[in-house]
């Protein structure tokens, strides 16, 4: 490497892992931080953030990218990732970008007291001042381009709004064909009845993340209002949440986690604090947490296993054995809350989401009239009315925090995870034999080797069809949900 290269390397080394501070700063804000710190730290994000600002728009960095020289494909895509965070990063001004940190902090801790108190009025001053920031930036990023592509490049570079549309597009006849011969299958299946102790279910909680292969002497499991994953590398941390009444919410919001955690402790330890070394993109990361939930996860194998430990703990839990259970972990049913939706609803929550923040970003729709738009939205789509801001517009944090475009990155990883699962059934022909004793490290190890040790070395498609071995295509998901709710509700 020349010593322009080594030096945008030490540069770039020294930004990762102040960006590493900051993601901890947030962790600790959403886990343990005491309430009345939050305006202390928003000024600190703030601060912190102007640090970083001004390191990734260091003039340097640009001298340093023309002059450095390697034919070394590792090389170039770590200079690659560089040039592409600095060009992005010149566009925002600092004291956008800073404003953007510290009223989302801020937004933080408001939207939390809101949805508890289920008051969208206490809320919605504060999301029009993150939504008009978010424009804002935006309009800088884009340069007369699409506004909401703008954003969806921090999360899904390369793709466009346009394209998404398209491929949920082709994704909806068959996901409402689904649901509407659920719905009106004779099989009714009962959920869980009882009441659930919470450390209990943190105990199995710590039971399943190990099955997956978390490594918690690089990690640890806490609780969170909404569930998160936060770091990378030698310190990746998750978040769950319990409630007496239902555990599921807690046993799969932490398999979901576990995904995106094994993802980042998964890449090669070579790229750790520099651009590749963390996941190639939100919707790649979603594909991790969505095959560990869910293709894994609630597979009939792991659910016999899972069943068992839950017994042993809960006792009765109102279902007939294992095939119960299993019945259970994904009975289809119209609720209100995304993190709770069964396979087939959630990707109509989230081209819900989507449409709405392409509209908000674009100046289509405002706060004022949002409440109105999703409630129409949902009950179009799922034939239920919401009953509360709460089970509604307030339910997500993302908007809250500011990230607008992260929505897509859901159903995108959901697609991804369709073509991959796929291919490991064929590549790992005993995953259901180990799941059923509680081992998914062959399913895990698999996705290790063929996609998450990379990290970002490739761009966020090429990563998915290098591991699937074939184009990416809405296909392999929509035949998966097909045959595996046929069979449960015997259509």
């Amino acid at each position: 490497m020349t010593t322009a290269g080594k030096r945008l390397m030490e540069h770039a080394r020294e930004t990762a892992a102040l960006e590493q501070i900051l993601g901890r700063l947030g962790w600790d804000q959403e886990t343990v931080m005491p309430r009345g710190a939050a305006g202390q730290r928003a000024e600190e994000l703030a601060a912190l953030e102007k640090v970083l600002h001004a390191r990734r728009c260091d003039p340097r960095v640009a001298e340093w990218l023309d002059a450095a020289r390697s034919e070394d494909e590792v090389e170039l895509a770590q200079f690659r990732e560089i040039r592409r965070a600095h060009e992005r990063a010149t566009r925002v001004p600092a004291d956008l970008a800073a404003e953007i940190a510290r009223l989302t902090s801020l937004s933080q801790g408001i939207w939390a007291e809101a949805r508890a108190t289920n008051d969208l009025g206490a809320f919605a001053p504060t999301l029009s001042a993150v939504l008009r920031l978010k424009r804002q930036e935006a309009a800088a990023l884009a340069q007369g381009g699409d506004l909401y592509d703008a954003l969806l490049d921090d999360y899904e570079p390369g793709a466009t709004g346009a394209d998404l549309a398209a491929m949920f597009a082709g994704m909806r006849p068959r996901l409402v064909a689904l649901r509407e011969r659920i719905l009106g299958s004779t099989r009714k299946v009962p959920g869980l009845r009882g009441s659930f102790d919470e450390a209990a279910q943190l105990g199995i909680s710590d039971l399943a993340a190990r099955a997956f292969g978390y490594d918690f002497s690089c990690g640890r499991i806490d609780r969170a209002v909404h569930p998160f994953s936060s770091g990378s590398g030698l310190d990746v941390r998750i978040t769950t949440r319990t409630t007496e009444e239902e555990p599921f919410g807690c046993l799969y919001s932490t398999i979901h986690e576990v995904g995106h955690g094994c993802y980042e402790q998964g890449v090669d330890r070579a790229y750790l604090l520099t651009p590749l070394g963390r996941g190639a993109s939100m919707g790649v990361h979603e594909s991790q947490s969505r095959i560990y939930e869910n293709q894994l996860g609630r597979s009939r194998a792991f659910c016999g296993w899972l069943y068992t430990r839950c017994a042993a703990v809960f006792g009765d839990m109102g279902v007939d054995g294992p095939d119960g259970f299993y019945a259970a972990a994904n009975r289809v049913h119209s609720g209100f809350i995304r993190t709770e939706a069964n396979e087939v609803h959630y990707n109509l929550h989230i081209l819900l989401r989507f449409d709405l923040e392409r509209r908000m970003i674009d100046g289509e729709l405002e706060v004022a009239d949002l409440e109105t738009a999703w409630n129409e939205r949902f009950e179009a789509d799922f034939g239920v009315r919401v009953d509360s801001p709460a089970n509604g517009v307030l339910q997500d944090v993302h908007w809250a925090v500011g990230l607008f475009g992260y929505f897509p990155t859901y159903t995108l990883g959901n697609v991804y995870a369709g073509c991959l699962f796929a291919a490991m059934r064929t590549a790992v022909p005993d995953w259901e034999s180990a799941l059923s004793a509680g081992d998914a490290l062959p399913a895990s190890n698999w996705l290790r080797e063929s996609l998450q040790r990379h990290g970002a070395r490739y761009l966020p498609r090429e990563t998915v069809e290098r591991a699937a071995g074939t184009p990416v295509t809405v296909a392999p998901l929509l035949d998966y949900l097909e045959d595996k709710f046929s069979a449960l509700y015997r259509l």
